[in-house]
């Protein structure tokens, strides 16, 4: 891949604020910490040590979730917008995110042990986000337009819902309250010791992206123009799915849902780059999206002390004006 001076400068700025955030991000909070903090938790770790604790069972995980969830909810949405060519197309409005939520809902709700391990709830998110993923598919063969297919994706989201709300009156009082809080989403459910299982599957679907360029570089041609230039579009649209799913699956399973980033910072990145070549724009979405969700739990952090608000919640307040400028300007 081939970068532009002005796309390779682009993504070396856009990593240099990820870094400087990144680390105001590990040194903001209620507690003030000192770098020596930080480098005792992960050489020298004492379980006794309150600031030890602090650091690496919330402060790291919290910031590596902030990373990985912008990251992966960016690519994938990303890799729906191309795929159904459509900017208003992503994980949440299309329903896999729905999907991956009504697994976890079972999961969570049926008080059987292994359904609510760290395996047993990735496994079922993953398997969730597929299958809505697959459906979706299904339905782009048969809608007749790209709005037909967004209002199926939204019905999807509402069927959904509903089946979750009547698994909830079902509940017993300590499932609810473990579902209510996994759905307002946050980026403190996981400790120092997920992290590697949740980066490896991070990794494995940023590299399937990867290995997708070629293919969605041709996509953007059309269905037809790709499949004259050897493109198998049937195997594409699969792996397409199965790259969104992991990434979707897995940030939904351990930060619940969270809106919007998947729609907006493509778009938004597209409009930077004014390029279609996926090899730039996933690297800019991954470093974007990022960017966008430490920048919005920074923001938490800083308001805490104030008020409580769910990282889902504040991602949508951000998120939702900048869909309604994208759908003024396709309705234009």
């Amino acid at each position: 891949m081939i970068l532009l001076n002005r796309h390779r400068w682009m993504l070396i700025s856009l990593a240099l604020v990820l870094i400087v955030i990144g680390i105001v991000h590990l040194f903001s909070g209620p507690i003030s910490l000192r770098f020596d903090d930080f480098s005792n938790a992960l050489f020298n770790y004492d379980s006794s040590n309150v600031m030890h604790s602090v650091v690496r069972e919330i402060r790291i995980p919290r910031m590596c979730m902030a990373i990985i969830s912008g990251a992966g909810l960016s690519v994938a949405g990303l890799l729906m917008q191309t795929l159904f060519r459509n900017p208003l197309a992503g994980p949440y409005v299309l329903g896999i995110n729905s999907g991956a939520s009504l697994f976890v809902a079972f999961s969570l709700m049926t008080g059987i042990p292994f359904l609510t391990s760290d395996i047993g709830l990735i496994s079922h998110a993953l398997l969730g986000a597929f299958l809505f993923g697959l459906l979706i598919l299904l339905f782009s063969k048969i809608a007749r337009s790209q709005v037909t297919l967004l209002l199926t994706g939204i019905m999807l989201g509402s069927f959904t819902s509903a089946i979750i709300s009547l698994l909830e009156s079902m509940s017993d009082a300590q499932e609810l309250k473990q579902f209510t809080m996994w759905a307002l989403g946050s980026l403190q459910r996981t400790n120092f010791d997920q992290l590697p299982v949740i980066v490896l599957v991070f990794l494995l679907g940023f590299i399937g992206a990867l290995l997708l360029i070629r293919p969605l570089n041709l996509l953007v041609l059309g269905e037809k123009q790709a499949e004259l230039l050897g493109i198998n579009f049937n195997r594409v649209r699969l792996l397409i799915i199965l790259v969104t799913a992991v990434l979707t699956g897995l940030i939904t399973a351990y930060c619940g849902p969270i809106a919007f980033v998947g729609l907006a910072v493509p778009n938004l990145v597209r409009m930077l780059m004014k390029t279609q070549h996926h090899g730039i724009l996933l690297l800019a979405s991954a470093l974007g999206g990022s960017l966008f969700v430490l920048l919005s739990d920074l923001c938490i952090q800083l308001m805490e002390l104030h008020w409580v608000i769910p990282i889902n919640v504040f991602t949508s307040i951000v998120g939702a004006p900048i869909v309604v400028v994208l759908l003024l300007k396709r309705v234009r």
